[in-house]
């Protein structure tokens, strides 16, 4: 099974006008190079919005981290939370949500607004990532897999009692007996198309262990 996932997005209405255009869901190197000398801002207060700010202060004019709950405690790891407050090239702004995105071909600028005080500000950020997470494809399944608390799909050793027979399950396995779940549905998964094409050459091998059996 790769279903994958579908990120969460933010409720504009020209938002897939600049996807891949200035919109990105992913900071990876590419990103972080277009990026260079520019401001930023990052939609997201989990640990994977953390881990991004960090690596784009490094190549990024200023990054501004919004927030739509009054902090970071809650949702992020002390020692992200520490590196950023660290760090003069991170802003984080709380109670703070996307308003508007404007540009013509290209993002041009974002306007966010404060919950709090109602106040909006319009910034020149040329680059804005999302890093709200991402619900996985697995209402189909209906319950007939072990999933987590997010519904991604459990997989191998993380399966615990509910594997149900005698011999361990195989890495990739689901708690359904020969069944596999790679890339971005399975609990666990780094969320990158490399990892998940790894993934899927893994469970061939793996069917073709239990079909030996």
């Amino acid at each position: 099974m790769a279903a994958g996932a579908q990120y969460r997005k933010l409720d504009l209405p020209n938002l897939a006008q600049f996807e891949g255009a200035g919109v990105y869901y992913g900071a990876t190197q590419v990103e972080a190079e277009m990026c260079r000398n520019d401001e930023v801002g990052i939609v997201g207060g989990g640990n994977s919005a953390g881990q991004a700010a960090m690596f784009l202060s490094g190549f990024a004019k200023h990054v501004h981290l919004l927030v739509r709950r009054a902090g970071l405690a809650e949702t992020m790891s002390r020692y992200l939370i520490s590196r950023i407050e660290a760090c003069p090239e991170i802003t984080v702004k709380a109670f703070t949500e996307v308003e508007a995105l404007k540009g013509d071909t290209q993002l041009e600028q974002v306007r966010w607004r404060n919950s709090k005080t109602g106040t909006s500000e319009t910034h020149d950020v040329e680059h804005l990532f999302l890093m709200t997470g991402a619900n996985p494809n697995t209402a189909w399944l209906q319950g007939c897999l072990a999933l987590d608390s997010r519904q991604f799909i459990k997989t191998g050793s993380d399966l615990g009692p509910e594997w149900s027979q005698r011999r361990p399950p195989h890495m990739l396995e689901t708690s359904l007996p020969g069944v596999f779940a790679v890339g971005d549905i399975r609990a666990g998964s780094v969320k990158r198309v490399a990892s998940a094409v790894g993934e899927g050459s893994m469970a061939v091998q793996f069917v073709h262990k239990v079909l030996a059996e």
